[in-house]
């Protein structure tokens, strides 16, 4: 029997996709940044559970269908197809990739509802009132925008609609109290600290109970003992996060190892859904909430908002085909603060292709490993007496790994990035000045020290870039002549040991040639 104790775990999710349109670079983004994460806790020794997948009931995608010419069944096997497919295209790795069509997510909404029925948190009643089928959300008159010809449009920009139906309600009012304490006694719930106060202030200028049912439409997950409504899609959608954990088989081994889940990723459009209506409705039915939401931006592309009637949506399937899969990676998760909005712009991606990764990271592996075959007997060079500027470059990639796990917990992968390159651009500084190709005829053994170094501290920056530039990264490695199974977070600082061959250097991040800057200019 194994009594060695069980990793940490840690269970992240993105935000399930919506299917009526296709996938853009903000699904892109919000999936790429998941992946970082889950790779990085991976690496450093954690069971990680990381589940994306799309949302496939509602109105919008049963008006959607009928636009495309097909029953809404059809139309969802073949978008949410093509969000699967993103996945590949951006080097995700997640555990599970979910549908709400699936019967396992049918059978766990409707275990929700019926808590929330036996805890007196639903009741039955009328609803009348603005609703936006784009954004999927009611609408108070206080929240909608007066257009010159008198009509309501959300602030989206979404047109709203007049309903009245029959509906059920969640008693989401009798919840502001608790959720307020709940924000006080866990301050890191939400991140950033400006979707916090936006969420908390919200909270504090009270709330209504939630309309969670329709009967005008009957895609979506029927109410348990009462067909005649479905379930309101955001407690629908919601719930998905609990259905991959297991729920509602609370016995199981996944949902007791992974529930509550440590973060949802999700843009800062639907925090409030997350925020207050997903923990609120946890809470009614006795289930504990997420320990952590965090809402990052939006993207606009050459300083304009994305939109299809401007022509200006970016196709990620696109994107990574003409710059590369870590160029594409790397752009989205260094170029702004992870939580900000930020701008795409063909010469911001020519200039991180190129500065970044070809020139700091790509030309110093090149470099250093040259130098190794033409000074060392193309093998690891034993290490000689080191100075203090060995020392301080050793001991800044040394701390790299503290460093970088305190960012990653809090989701900070920009300043992931920039530690790391800093240390590249320090490892720079120090070959130039070192010189060790004047060096090698002069003193070739503190030549060959210096780049022992090199080599060490690259092993550690290459293993530490591994969730950011997967692909470039485990070439890198390769060169160094680390083994596949040495590749983890304890791994680094390993390295190979003194007189293990290395094969003649191959470019990792090709420059973007010449043509890629014209159009960029």
């Amino acid at each position: 029997m194994d009594a060695s104790p069980k990793p940490p775990r840690f269970y992240l999710t993105t935000p399930i996709y919506y299917v009526n349109d296709v996938p853009h670079l903000g699904h892109a983004y919000t999936t790429v940044a998941c992946d970082a994460l889950a790779r990085f806790m991976r690496l450093d020794g954690r069971d990680v559970r990381f589940t994306t997948g799309t949302d496939e009931h509602g109105q919008k995608v049963a008006k959607s269908a009928v636009a495309a010419g097909l029953d809404p069944g059809a139309f969802t096997d073949r978008v949410s197809e093509r969000f699967r497919s993103l996945v590949e295209a951006v080097g995700a790795t997640p555990n599970d990739f979910i549908r709400t069509t699936e019967e396992r997510h049918h059978r766990s909404v409707q275990e929700i509802w019926r808590r929330l029925v036996q805890r007196d948190e639903i009741y039955a009643g009328k609803y009348e009132g603005w609703y936006s089928v784009r954004d999927e959300a009611y609408l108070a008159e206080s929240e909608l925008i007066r257009q010159p010809d008198g009509s309501f449009r959300a602030a989206s920009g979404a047109p709203v609609e007049w309903v009245a139906e029959s509906s059920y309600f969640f008693r989401l009012s009798r919840w502001q109290e608790p959720l307020l304490r709940w924000y006080a006694e866990h301050p890191d719930f939400i991140g950033p600290e400006s979707r916090r106060n936006e969420v908390v202030r919200f909270v504090e200028g009270g709330l209504d109970d939630l309309s969670v049912s329709r009967t005008s439409f009957r895609w979506g997950v029927p109410v348990p003992d009462d067909p005649d409504h479905v379930i309101y899609v955001w407690v629908d959608a919601l719930t998905n996060y609990l259905t991959s954990a297991g729920f509602p088989d609370e016995e199981s081994d996944t949902y007791n190892q992974f529930w509550p889940a440590d973060v949802h990723v999700v843009g800062k459009d639907i925090v409030r859904f997350h925020a207050v209506y997903w923990p609120a409705m946890l809470l009614a039915a006795g289930v504990a909430p997420p320990r952590r939401v965090f809402a990052h931006g939006w993207w606009t592309v050459e300083g304009q908002k994305m939109s299809k009637s401007v022509g200006n949506v970016v196709d990620p399937f696109e994107l990574v085909k003409e710059y590369g899969l870590d160029q594409v990676r790397y752009f989205l998760l260094r170029e702004v603060p992870f939580g900000n909005d930020g701008d795409y712009s063909r010469a911001a991606m020519i200039h991180r292709a190129n500065a970044d990764l070809a020139n700091d990271f790509g030309n110093l592996v090149q470099r250093v490993l040259t130098l190794v075959q033409r000074n060392c007997e193309a093998a690891v060079p034993e290490r000689g007496p080191v100075t203090p500027e060995d020392e301080a470059l050793l001991q800044a990639a040394s701390g790299l790994g503290a460093e970088l796990r305190s960012l990653m917990e809090t989701q900070q992968m920009h300043a992931a990035l920039r530690a790391l390159w800093d240390v590249i651009r320090a490892a720079n500084a120090y070959i130039d000045h070192a010189a060790p190709w004047v060096l090698a005829r002069t003193d070739l053994d503190r030549c060959r020290t210096v780049l022992s170094v090199l080599l060490e501290v690259l092993q550690r920056v290459a293993i530490f870039s591994q969730p950011f530039v997967p692909a470039g990264a485990a070439a890198i490695l390769d060169q160094l002549g680390v083994p596949a199974d040495q590749r983890q977070f304890g791994d680094a600082g390993r390295g190979p040991a003194p007189g293990t061959p290395l094969a003649a250097p191959s470019p990792v991040f090709p420059r973007l040639t010449s043509k890629f800057e014209a159009d960029a200019g």
